[in-house]
């Protein structure tokens, strides 16, 4: 029996202004008594609480997602790992007889990143001939999944990069990137440059000053109708900086969708190609909501050398320095729709289903 299409979930949940105070366990009880105690264990764990809010947004809506998308009463869900107990991959633990209907099973691949205060989720489901008698947790994902939060500049590398330069920032990342992707990095910029007026300069325009790697400069460059634009080069390694997070968005959701960790031997061998940032959105300022940017999906995935065709992967700006990349494989299962935009999740959503019970 052919199996069907999958449903592809893109969830956005924004813990920033949640549970406001300093004690987690203070401001939230009533939402950590939905979780296991394994997972209030780990939320109280956190030193600052915006990491527990981030962690407790996590639990939540992987519940969430677990209990809209198969059906199973949240009380009945609990997670394991596949493969690696420690290290693999988060996935549901298929005991509820409700994943069975009509000689059918559903199964999930879903994976979750948090950063800055943001929580994504991206889930995949789809429904097997129940006659192919392997465990769900065993069995190897028919459609897989990944996800991360990428904000820029959140550990303040200009601190470091006013010291050292771009350059030599970059060098604490040739364990992660190939020496194509680090050079890419650090001395080319293809894509416009933007300006503080909100005016651009062409790749082609601003020439060899994409090798510039300190800030604090003053650079000049001939713009084709023959003016001259001078502006400070905090704006081109800025750039650069954004473009890095870029790289690191997809390589985090390329490998997350693997189930591997961070020390893949592969790691350095694959690489993103023809990357560009996507533009910015805005942050909030006449409403509580954040302005979506761009969503780009035109970089191009190569591992050992050789073009990767069945994953397709995006990134989506959020705000003034969030973005967030997405990778399902395989990419001809997705069909003329694609991958669904993000979508914000409301937390008083997930309470009210998990005091229902159920989606």
């Amino acid at each position: 029996m052919p199996h069907t299409a999958p449903e592809l979930t893109c969830w956005l949940l924004d813990t920033r202004t949640l549970w406001p105070g300093d004690r987690i366990s203070d401001v939230a009880s009533s939402a950590l008594a939905l979780v296991s105690e394994a997972e209030q264990h780990n939320v109280r764990s956190k030193y600052h609480i915006s990491d527990a809010r981030m962690t407790l947004g996590s639990a939540l809506l992987k519940r969430f997602y677990t209990a809209r998308t198969l059906g199973v009463p949240w009380s009945e869900i609990s997670f394991t790992r596949r493969g690696d107990a420690r290290h693999g991959k988060p996935c549901h633990l298929s005991t509820a007889s409700t994943n069975f209907s009509a000689g059918n099973r559903k199964r999930v691949d879903f994976n979750v990143s948090h950063q800055a205060g943001l929580v994504a989720l991206i889930g995949a489901c789809w429904s097997v001939d129940n006659e192919a008698g392997e465990k769900e947790e065993e069995a190897t994902p028919e459609v897989e999944v990944g996800i991360d939060i990428t904000c820029v500049n959140e550990r303040n590398d200009y601190a470091k990069l006013d010291t050292e330069g771009f350059e030599r920032w970059m060098d604490t990342y040739t364990e992660f990137f190939s020496n194509d992707e680090i050079w890419d990095m650090t001395y080319t910029l293809p894509q416009p440059l933007t300006l503080l007026d909100g005016s651009t300069i062409s790749e082609e325009e601003l020439g060899r000053l994409d090798r510039c790697v300190t800030r604090d400069k003053e650079v000049s460059v001939n713009l084709a109708n023959g003016q001259t634009r001078t502006f400070g080069s905090d704006l081109i390694v800025d750039a650069k900086l954004r473009r890095f997070y870029t790289f690191w968005g997809y390589k985090e959701a390329y490998i997350k969708l693997t189930g591997e960790a961070m020390m893949a031997p592969w790691l350095r061998d694959l690489e993103f190609r023809n990357v560009r940032a996507p533009r910015q959105g805005m942050v909030p300022r006449c409403s509580t909501h954040g302005v979506w940017g761009e969503r780009v999906s035109d970089a191009e995935v190569y591992l050992n050398d050789e073009r990767v065709e069945d994953v397709s992967m995006e990134i989506q700006a959020f705000e003034e320095d969030y973005m967030i990349a997405v990778a399902v494989k395989p990419k001809e299962r997705l069909g003329e729709a694609g991958i669904p935009k993000l979508e914000r999740v409301d937390v008083e959503d997930i309470l009210a289903a998990a005091e229902c019970g159920g989606a």
